[in-house]
This record gives structure tokens, sequence and C-alpha cells, in this order.
């Protein structure tokens, strides 16, 4: 039996800058905080715990903060966390991903201009939530070709459509053809990152052609839900698992080819300890 793990595995540019940098922290001796986890990894997460960084959940967990560094995660947060960092005196370390970044200034810069927001992807996603907190106009989140269709704004709106970095290239497209349609004067701006294209493209055809498909990532990782949807549609036969311990195979002597792609939360470690059981022990 072979196993073909996917080249685009694990973790990508924005999520491997933003774990190094809270770990460059951890030497320093001095509290340190994370705005949120800074991947959906709950074992890197536990790591950085025990080194002695703290989660922040919510903006009440900022404001009530005396002293500290606080690291964004890549993820990105919207203005008023800025804000609240800088009014406090906190030293803010920003490891927002370089791809969301770009995100912020499209949507701060149109929304000015007047133009309404429109962001594809997942409401709730703290990518999406931070995004929205650069708008200076109403922002609206859409996910389905239902909610796209039901849209309506006032006779000459200008909107400006952008995307989470991590959704699905193809339904934006399909999309951002339903908002076409209506004749709307619009901005779009395909911000998915290019990385994410590949992988999913990557993921996809791989599990067109194997048998047994894995996938690994977090429970709450975006991207990796995606890849495992991807997966899925192409191979019935396609776990989600987020590490090894969660992996129940029974495989017959007629599997021939097992794939496995991660998400870009998932350490190196994890996906080879994964690799290595399934080929020693199927």
């Amino acid at each position: 039996m072979e196993v073909i793990l996917a080249k685009s595995s694990g973790f990508c540019f924005g999520v491997k800058r933003a774990v190094e940098k809270v770990y460059e922290q951890t030497d320093k001796g001095k509290a340190i905080y994370t705005y949120g986890p800074i991947i959906h990894n709950e074992e890197v997460v536990k790591d950085l715990e025990q080194k002695g960084v703290k989660v922040l959940n919510t903006k009440e967990d900022l404001e009530a903060l005396e002293e500290g560094s606080v690291v964004i995660r890549s993820h990105g947060v919207a203005k008023e966390i800025y804000d609240i960092i800088e009014k406090k005196g906190l030293e803010c370390i920003d490891a927002t991903c370089p791809f969301v970044k770009r995100i912020h200034n499209i949507v701060q810069k149109e929304s000015e201009n007047g133009s309404q927001i429109i962001i594809i992807g997942n409401d709730g996603h703290p990518e999406v939530e931070g995004i929205k907190g650069w708008s200076s106009t109403p922002a609206t989140v859409i996910e389905s070709a239902e909610e796209a269709e039901n849209f309506a704004c006032a006779d000459g709106a200008k909107l400006c459509i952008v995307s989470q970095t991590t959704f699905n290239y193809k339904k934006f497209q399909d999309l951002v053809e339903i908002f076409q349609k209506k004749g709307y004067d619009i901005i779009v701006a395909n911000t998915i990152c290019n990385a994410t294209e590949e992988r999913q493209k990557e993921a996809s055809e791989l599990a067109a052609k194997v048998d047994v498909m894995i996938v690994i990532g977090g429970a709450h990782s975006s991207n990796t839900r995606k890849l495992y949807e991807l997966c899925k549609s192409e191979c019935e036969r396609t776990y989600y698992i987020q590490t090894l311990a969660d992996l129940q195979l029974e495989l017959p002597n007629s599997v021939e080819l097992v794939g496995i792609t991660a998400g870009a939360s998932t350490p190196n470690k994890i996906i080879e300890e994964v690799q290595n059981y399934v080929r020693i022990n199927f």
C-alpha cells in the first residue's frame, strides 16, 4: 500500500510566521498574551500555555490588562483592538498574515470612499470578524448562494467584494457571479490566499485518485473543514482527524493508495506521526 502526502500540507507562511513570533517572545521573561488562540490547533496552544503564554478571549480580557505584550494572531483583528492596546500602553506584536492585512487595507480604503463592503466567508470566523472591523460603512458577510441572491442594496450604491483568505475559490467565483448579474457597481478583490488555492487544488486532485483520504487539522479550523469537504466530494472514505489519537482505520486489502493532507494550522510533527503510523501498520 502506498501513502501519498500532499505537497502543500501543514503550516502556511502566515501561520508559521505567527507561531514563530510567539515562541520568540517566550524566552524574554515577560508576560505574553495572544488575542485569541494563536492558531486553530489545540496541541500548539497547549504547548504555548505551558511556556507561560496566556490567551485573551474577549475585548474585556484585553481591557483588564495593565501590562504585558499582546500578540495579534495571523487571523488579524479589528482596528478597535489596536486602539485599545495603544491606549493601555501595552506592547503590540503584530503577527497578522500579510494576506489578511491586505484585505484590511482594501476594506478601510474602499469603505472610506463610500463603498458598501461584502465579505465572502464564514460569519463569526475570527478573520472575518477582524475584516469587518476595518470598514467604516456597514459590512455584510455572505457565505451561500441563497444569501447572495437575497442581498439587496439601494440603487446607485457601490459594492466592494473581498473574500476570507481560506474560502473555496470556485464557490467565491460563483457568488461573485450572482452579484455581477444584479448589475451593481462592483469592485471585486480576489483576496483568497494563493497558498490556500494551491492546497485545495492539490487535496482535491489527490482525493480523486486514492482509495482513502486523511485530512488533519484542528476541530475549529475553517481551512481544514473546507479541505475535508473537497476531499469528501472526491473520495467517500475521507477521515477528518486532529491528531493520530483520533485515527480509527480499518482498511480492507483492496486499499492500495492512501492520501494525506493537512490544514494550515497543523504542525509537521502531527503530520509525520500520522504518515508513519499508516505506512508501518498498513
